[in-house]
This record gives C-alpha cells, structure tokens and sequence, in this order.
C-alpha cells in the first residue's frame, strides 16, 4: 500500500517505546494493513533516533523529534494506563542538544515536526525548587520552539497540570506562543492529547494551532467535568473539524473497546468513530478533514 492510499493518520503515537520492541514490525503493520499512517514520536535522543529509523524502514511511519520535559530531570514515573513495563519507567536527565536535534531532523525528509516537547506539570520530582523546575522546562521549550521555526516544521506540544488543578499549563503555554507571534514569528502545530477547556481551544486555534484527541475521548466524561459543566465531549463539539487531528499516543489511553489494554496505532479508528458521533457528522466526511488536515499541517497524506 502506498501512502496515497491511506486513509486515516495516528499523529501520535510511540511505536519506538520499549513496550513495542519485541513486535514493533507487526504493530506497524497492521496499522499499514487497515490504512493508516503513523506518526512516531520521540521523548528524548534514544527515542528520537529510533522513530528516525522506524521512518526510514517502513512507508506508513514518519518521525518527530524532540525532548519530552518529564526527561529534564531524573525521577520516577507511573503511568498506570500505559500497563506492562512502561507503567513505571525512571525518567533520565537529559539537556536539549540542539545540535544533536537539528542534525537528526535533517538526516531524513521523513521528518515532520519538533517534539513532543511543552510543560508539564503532573511530573514534579521531589527536592526540585518550583521556579527551577518551570524556568527549565520553559527554556527547553522555546528551543525546540526555535529550532521548529528554524527548520519550517509543526511543533508538536505536551500540555499536562498539576493533579490537584493548582496551575494553569494552557494560559502558560498561550502566553509564550504569543510571544513568538507579537515577534513576528507565529507558530504552526498541535496541542497533543487535548485536555482544555472551549476557551482554550479556541485561543489555540487563533493562534494557530491544531488540537487534537486521543482514545480518552471515547471514556465517559468525569465526575469532575461535569459538575464543572463542560466536559471533553463538548470540546470536541464545539472544535472547528478543519482544526482537528487524532492520535492513539500509544502505547497509552487505549480507547473503548480495549480500554486496559497496550495501545496501538490502529484503534485510531476508534477515536475517530467516537468523534463523528459527537459532532453527529458522516464518518466519511470526518476521515476526509482530518486526512486534509494532516496534509496541511504537516504535508503527509
């Protein structure tokens, strides 16, 4: 199958992880097998290189490369929904190399988009001063940022808070995209794995962003969003369909039917089929806007 034929596009996902790699190659291709392309992205160098690799191996993957910010420090991380070996993994501590980076982007036209990279405010290790912890991962941020503009490429952003909802990731990450566009230098990308309010994504969206959803679209909202009165459901609702992408960030937030279960990028179509659904639309025409959508963005499809 060539990549004219395919059909849907999984933005994000990490094939390149450790919980694929003793059938990374029957992941992929199974993907390929039902029509969908694959976006492999890195967290930090070893990740990186490897969706460099995987990209260059097999027709339905492409790359990005960048530095996750929980891999700024060392620390424990769980991740629960992730399951297997990956739901508890230690971070390394790792400086963005933009050397390293720049030279792995242009080793291959494979390619697409700098990241994941952005903030995140979930992951803090313990004895890390506050304003130390958020100033690095800011300056982490705004290079990569610059080496996206750098390189004419989509930045792929990670936007997490804190459990308790003491902070604001979106407002922080707005603040600094508008610094780059009162400079004269706007951004194009995705807020991956969208998890903010209307009002947040409408702002994005004049900011030039994308958004897009992952398979926790398809849980029933939570408790918490309801009684605030608006949930990810109307997110979606309200979101512009030419502004929206979909990913699996696999092997993470596998969607129903195989909630639970290791991730994979062919339950993309799941995430898909529940967005039709919310915004009471032809499947058919939703498939259509997104594959547009990823052609425009990223210049795949």
């Amino acid at each position: 199958m060539s990549k004219q034929q395919l059909q849907l596009f999984d933005i994000h996902c990490h094939i390149n992880f450790n919980a694929y790699k003793d059938d990374a190659a029957e992941v992929i291709q199974r993907s390929l097998e039902q029509g969908i392309g694959l976006f492999a992205v890195g967290s930090q160098a070893s990740t990186s290189r490897r969706a460099v690799e995987y990209a260059n191996h097999y027709e339905n993957v492409w790359a990005v490369v960048g530095l996750h910010p929980i891999h700024l420090f060392e620390q424990r991380i769980d991740e629960t929904e992730a399951g297997g070996e990956l739901a508890h993994f230690r971070s390394r501590s790792e400086q963005f190399d933009i050397d390293y980076y720049r030279q792995l982007a242009n080793s291959s036209d494979r390619v697409v988009s700098i990241g994941e990279c952005g903030l995140d405010y979930y992951h803090v290790p313990a004895g890390v001063d506050w304003a130390e912890f958020r100033q690095l991962q800011e300056q982490a941020f705004r290079v990569q940022i610059d080496l996206a503009l750098e390189l004419d490429v989509p930045i792929m952003i990670h936007s997490r808070n804190a459990a308790d909802g003491s902070t604001d990731v979106h407002a922080d990450i707005r603040t600094i995209l508008q610094e780059y566009a009162t400079a004269g230098q706007p951004l194009k990308g995705d807020i991956h794995c969208f998890s903010g309010t209307v009002q947040d994504m409408r702002e994005y969206i004049d900011l030039g962003m994308y958004i897009s959803f992952t398979g926790n679209l398809t849980y029933k909202p939570r408790r918490v969003d309801i009684e605030r009165g608006e949930t990810l459901w109307d997110v979606a609702r309200a979101a512009p369909l030419d502004r929206i992408l979909v990913e699996t960030d696999a092997p993470y937030l596998s969607p129903i039917p195989h909630r639970g279960e290791r991730n994979e990028p062919a339950h993309v179509r799941y995430v898909i089929q529940k967005l039709a659904e919310i915004k009471n639309m032809p499947i058919e025409k939703v498939e259509q806007q997104i594959r547009e959508n990823v052609q425009c963005l990223f210049k795949v499809g």
